[in-house]
């Protein structure tokens, strides 16, 4: 429903074509559409979606990929959904053009909002800064050695979990929640997003390429700070902790399995999916409380167990 609304009603002129052409490109080049599609659900617990609902979530999806373009040129990555990313199709200029644009139109759709814009537009400036402080944490890590857990729960929770809670609570006030119920659902959205990192982290390491559709090890080759690794450090004994170190001065084709036996070896994998349980549980519990009949919250339920994988 929703993408058939976003694809048919993009903002984007057809001049300067060298800035709104890749636009265009990088939105039709596919995505869940989970945080605008929340934000509607978030909304239709309280009655019938409305228009300044469809407004928000247009405006988050356009800010959520204004991130992916941006965060693309920050990791150099070449390719996005195993399509070419912006910078490298269109240019770096491009990218940053492009990232820039969708930003600003993001705000423009949130401008249409006749309801609560202030309260909306305070929540959606809060979530951006969080955001870019949770990638601008991510890039830190990457030198540092020193990273612990719960700065690493910090760090995903900024840069992945505040802005599907807030795509929740976005939706739950348009549609007239009362505060405690649309801040249930931002606690709520919270810890789904963490507990969607936590098991993609493990998902790169011990699921199956067909699974996550990539190799697995990703994470391990380019010595990512994730909560297996973390917690694989912290639970090593002097010798575990040794070899482990020294995997990560090192490449080679036997560096992944070598790496997750210790992550077996240590428990890091069990602790790994015991905090994703965790979290999954808190999010459920979350959801429980919202004060509405539980049978209007069960296709939220559907989704989460969707995104969780927990079948995994």
């Amino acid at each position: 429903m929703f993408e058939e609304r976003f694809s048919s009603t993009l903002p984007f002129p057809s001049k300067p074509s060298g800035l709104y052409e890749p636009c265009r490109y990088f939105l039709t080049i596919g995505g869940k559409r989970v945080r605008p599609v929340i934000c509607l659900m978030a909304n239709e617990l309280f009655g019938e979606i409305t228009e300044d609902a469809w407004y928000a979530a247009t405006g988050i999806e356009l800010f959520h990929n204004f991130t992916l373009i941006h965060d693309d040129i920050m990791d150099k990555a070449p390719l996005r959904r195993g399509k070419q990313t912006v910078h490298e199709r269109n240019g770096l200029t491009a990218g940053i053009l492009c990232g820039d644009v969708m930003s600003i139109y993001a705000y423009d759709q949130l401008a249409n909002i006749q309801k609560n814009l202030a309260q909306v537009l305070h929540l959606f400036n809060k979530t951006s800064i969080e955001v870019c402080e949770g990638q601008q944490l991510d890039m830190d890590f990457e030198s540092r050695g020193d990273v612990t857990i719960e700065e690493y729960i910090h760090m995903i929770t900024l840069k992945t979990s505040v802005l599907l809670a807030c795509s929740l609570k976005m939706g739950a006030l348009l549609g007239g929640a009362t505060e405690g119920n649309a801040e249930k659902l931002y606690e709520f959205g919270k810890n789904l997003g963490i507990a969607f990192q936590l098991q993609d982290d493990y998902l790169d390491a011990f699921g199956t390429t067909q699974k996550v559709g990539k190799q697995n090890g990703g994470d391990i080759l380019s010595n990512k700070k994730t909560y297996l690794l973390l917690k694989g450090l912290e639970l090593a004994n002097d010798e575990q902790r040794v070899v482990l170190d020294e995997w990560l001065q090192k490449d080679g084709d036997d560096k992944v399995a070598a790496v997750l036996k210790l992550y077996k070896e240590t428990g890091a994998d069990v602790a790994c999916r015991e905090a994703v349980e965790r979290y999954s549980q808190a999010a459920f519990d979350c959801l429980e409380q919202v004060a509405v009949l539980s049978k209007r919250k069960d296709e939220l339920r559907v989704l989460a167990e969707y995104l969780l994988q927990r079948d995994s």
